[in-house]
């Protein structure tokens, strides 16, 4: 042991939480993983560090700290999956990406890259059963071995090898055939410059603008209610309340970046009022230069990237 971990296991509460405190991001976005929620994410990350600091003898010393975290942090998880929750999108939340570059600043870290973290990914990862969704995370996006799987599973390297060869089955059938393209660790030159011209179209209240850089089998959806329009066709009435003159106000947006995806934030000026207030979070998918995914949150993610809650002329 070092001498932090020596002082850390000796019952200094000061040196364990610096201690912990080093791998805190990680098991922040490993837990997002497995259960598609910031805010649970963030729940599933304290309840590690108290369990961890409460067990900490039965820590052997032989295992490696992080390793033995990150078992504690997915038997958390595994636990909050079997619970009975909503058949709805409620638990999907976005991920800033300047969290995720926090983990670039630790060389045991893998970058975070899009097909790992991408929205489309997180909800597949959600179809699987809790096990399945441990054992792919640790093998496919972790890089565990098939042993230190086994170990994390509490299982047998058999068992934790058919869990994960099942996993990959069902997340083949639900992932987009062209997910391969998704290569860029970030928002690409493509992808910045539609993300201008939509934050340009919301800004001059111009449907015809934002219909431009749609594509025709364009798909918006607003988590976590289920209601979710597919085909350009079935959008074009959410355009019109837009842009259209029974709008509610004027736009402001402000670029961001979500789930390594471009992302936009909004700010509505009602008539009457003199600020725009935060309104909502659209993070898009862009494909073959077109805007292909909408998927809208609420301004309660605001504070997670750092947006304030008002903007002033």
């Amino acid at each position: 042991m070092t001498t932090l971990e020596e002082a850390a296991f000796a019952g200094d509460e000061t040196a364990f939480a610096a201690l912990a405190g080093q791998h805190r991001r990680e098991l922040h976005v490993h837990c997002y993983r497995m259960l598609a929620s910031y805010n649970d994410a963030e729940d599933a990350v304290q309840e590690t560090l108290l369990r961890a600091w409460r067990g900490r003898d039965s820590y052997d010393g032989r295992t490696y700290f992080r390793a033995w975290l990150y078992k504690i942090a997915t038997n958390i998880c595994l636990d909050v999956i079997r619970r009975p929750a909503p058949q709805d999108l409620s638990w999907l939340q976005p991920y800033p990406d300047q969290l995720l570059d926090e983990l670039a600043q630790q060389p045991e870290v893998a970058a975070v890259d899009r097909e790992t973290i991408e929205l489309t990914f997180l909800i597949a990862l959600q179809a699987l059963p809790a096990r399945q969704r441990a054992a792919l995370i640790a093998r496919d996006v972790l890089g565990w071995s098939a042993v230190e799987t086994a170990g994390l599973l509490e299982t047998s390297v058999a068992a934790a090898n058919s869990a994960l060869q099942r996993a990959r089955v069902t997340m083949q059938q639900r992932l987009p055939v062209r997910r391969t393209d998704w290569a860029a660790p970030r928002p690409t030159a493509e992808e910045q410059a539609v993300l201008a011209r939509f934050i340009d179209a919301h800004q001059r209240c111009d449907a015809a603008a934002a219909i431009a850089i749609a594509a025709e089998d364009l798909r918006i959806s607003m988590p976590p209610d289920r209601l979710a329009f597919d085909g350009l066709t079935a959008c074009l009435p959410l355009f019109e309340r837009g842009f259209g003159p029974n709008r509610e106000g004027e736009w402001r947006l402000v670029p961001t970046a979500a789930n390594r995806l471009p992302a936009a934030a909004s700010y509505l000026l009602r008539p009457g009022d003199t600020v725009w207030r935060a309104f909502k979070l659209d993070v898009l998918r862009v494909s073959d230069g077109r805007i292909a995914e909408i998927m809208t949150f609420g301004y309660s993610r605001f504070p997670a990237f750092g947006l304030p809650d008002r903007l002033t002329p």
